[in-house]
């Protein structure tokens, strides 16, 4: 008889054991599940910076073009009679100026 006893007691201890191991491994699973929806919302939001941060990248790179482009023109001839023109009034000697009366 105290074989039974102990066959049971064995038996019902490995169910036991059994169980709680169930149990540990669905809540790391669910702990898991939950780590992963996480990630994969904050995976989201950095692709978003990083497209904004290249569309930023890529409106810097036209601008420093721009800024080159303007650069090479302030050096030209064509600018500098342009600036004479317009702020300082000088004409070629061989223009004509009108001017309306105001």
């Amino acid at each position: 008889m105290s074989r039974r006893i102990s066959f049971r007691t064995k038996r019902r201890q490995n169910k036991l054991g059994m169980t709680l191991v169930s149990v540990v491994v669905l809540m790391l699973l669910i702990v898991v599940s939950i780590s992963s929806v996480d990630l994969k919302k904050k995976q989201a939001v950095y692709l978003e910076k990083q497209a904004f941060l290249e569309e930023q990248i890529a409106q810097e790179q036209q601008r420093a073009e721009e800024i080159d482009e303007l650069k090479k023109y302030t050096q030209t001839k064509a600018y500098i009679e342009e600036v004479a023109k317009d702020k300082l009034g000088l004409v070629h000697s061989d223009e004509i100026v009108f001017q309306m009366d105001k």
